[in-house]
């Protein structure tokens, strides 16, 4: 009895538990599902609340869109509208200059019968004139001035003799403008260049080495070294043409070293080639510090000293245009220390004048004009910038400094033996000053002497009287400037001697 009551009390106790444990479960899925159904409602609105902020920024980027547009709009009407005022300004400018241009040609030809009506009128007067005078225009001309001269002769002469008195007298006071405006007078023409070189090589079977199978050798010396290697039948010499004389340099060092290796292929050629460019740039550096030492003009820019050593291996009429500047650095500081110049200004200018000429080949313009802008270009002293530039006739020389350049560019290339010449053109250029002076009338010999410098002029002295000699030499030294090219300057010496000889008995 008692068993089966505690079994009936252990179901009763389970099926308590198992109802207590349902109503439990029961009760926290009904509060999840709650609290799920709260954070959907969340959710829900702050997605509206996102969506709605989404709208509204893109309402405001669609306005300020439209915004810009409107103002670019605005702003290309606004350009729009200046450029067809401005268009019709200057449609109204070409109409108004079209007016001017067709008044300006009726102009013209008003002008152009008024200057034909004032010629005929001039002609008439003319033969009225010469019908009252019976004589012709060119007799009256001649026949005035032969008066006019026989009345002033002697006081021409006279005030001639007087005018070099008086300049003898004041010539310590007038000494340095003279000196420097007569040494301007000595400016020289600018001179041509040698554009090749010639490399000697043993014989005929290393031509073919050096032009090699269907011209591969040959092929790689052009394009290493930019030069035009020229073999023809000539024997025992190759040559080369550039305009470039480094380059030309660099071509002979390399074919000189191929030579006496004997090895020749385009890569040994290439190994030759580098190797000659460092050798020989070495040597332009070295070059440029010892002749800025020699000429005495230190400081300067690494850059000018290297491009003045390029100039060792240019020359001017055979004349080595880095001794040449070197020769007148000297020339220039002796000049301004007799007359009273800056010296190193002088020195420095007479030593850079020609600077330019070591890339004249790759920069566009005249040496001189390069010469100035690479000197102000390294802050070099405008006066020696100045000085430098100014040695040749189309920058006006300003400076004693200046004209002193000039006159010793004159004096070292047109020194005896300075420049070599050809004999055809050295005859050439004698048979030229000799014609020209023979054109003149009244003239009996004609000699040129001192290698062209000096050109005497015996004249007929009964053709040619003192003032008339005076002149003619004046005439013929202007000539000779205007016609012909020539180093240095020419002296013109016009002789009238007048002999009488009688014999006593």
């Amino acid at each position: 009895m008692d068993i089966v009551f505690i079994i009936v009390a252990l179901a009763g106790g389970a099926g308590a538990g198992y109802g207590t444990k349902h109503v439990l479960s029961k009760k926290k899925s009904q509060n999840a599902e709650a609290k799920a159904s709260k954070l959907v409602e969340e959710a829900k609105a702050k997605a509206k609340e996102v969506e709605l902020a989404a709208k509204e920024a893109a309402i405001k980027m669609a306005d300020e869109a439209k915004k810009e547009d409107k103002e670019r709009r605005e702003r290309l009407e606004a350009q729009e509208k200046r450029l067809a005022e401005r268009e019709k300004m200057l449609d109204n400018k070409l109409d108004s200059l079209e007016r001017k241009t067709e008044s300006l040609h009726e102009n013209e030809k008003e002008i152009d019968a008024i200057k034909e009506e004032l010629k005929s009128i001039r002609v008439r007067q003319q033969e009225n004139l010469e019908k009252i005078a019976k004589l012709k225009k060119e007799e009256a001309q001649e026949k005035l001035m032969q008066m006019t001269e026989k009345d002033i002769k002697a006081d021409l002469v006279s005030l001639i003799a007087k005018r070099k008195d008086e300049a003898k007298e004041k010539a310590d006071e007038y000494a340095r403008e003279l000196l420097a405006d007569a040494m301007a007078r000595m400016a020289t023409e600018a001179s041509g260049e040698r554009t090749i070189t010639t490399v000697k090589i043993p014989d005929d079977e290393m031509k073919g080495r050096i032009i090699g199978k269907e011209g591969r050798n040959i092929q790689t010396i052009e394009r290493m070294t930019g030069v035009d290697v020229l073999i023809d039948e000539t024997p025992g010499v190759i040559t080369l043409s550039s305009f470039d004389p480094i380059r030309r340099q660099v071509a002979r060092v390399a074919i000189e070293t191929l030579v006496k290796d004997g090895r020749v292929h385009p890569a040994r050629i290439e190994e030759v080639v580098k190797k000659a460019e460092k050798e020989i740039d070495a040597e332009i550096k070295k070059a440029g510090e010892d002749a800025a030492r020699e000429a005495k003009v230190l400081g300067l820019p690494a850059e000018i000293n290297k491009t003045m050593g390029m100039l060792k291996f240019r020359t001017s009429y055979s004349q080595n245009v880095l001794h040449h500047s070197i020769e007148m650095a000297h020339l220039g500081a002796m000049l301004a220390a007799e007359i009273g110049a800056n010296v190193q200004v002088t020195r420095a200018a007479s030593y850079l004048h020609d600077l330019g000429k070591a890339v004249s080949h790759e920069v566009d313009g005249n040496h001189h004009h390069i010469t100035g802008e690479m000197l102000r270009k390294y802050g070099i002293d405008e006066a020696i910038a100045h000085a430098a530039e100014a040695h040749h006739d189309d920058i006006e020389a300003t400076t004693p400094e200046a004209m002193i350049v000039r006159a010793v560019d004159g004096l070292s290339g047109g020194r005896p033996g300075a420049r070599g010449d050809t004999l055809e053109r050295f005859a050439d250029r004698m048979k030229d000053l000799e014609n020209l002076v023979n054109s003149f009338d009244g003239i009996e010999k004609t000699f040129a002497m001192s290698a062209g410098r000096e050109i005497r002029v015996f004249v007929r002295p009964q053709h040619v009287d003192d003032l008339s000699a005076i002149k003619m030499a004046r005439d013929i030294a202007n000539k000779i400037e205007a016609t012909l090219k020539y180093p240095g300057t020419i002296k013109v010496n016009v002789i009238r001697e007048t002999r009488a000889e009688e014999y006593a008995k």
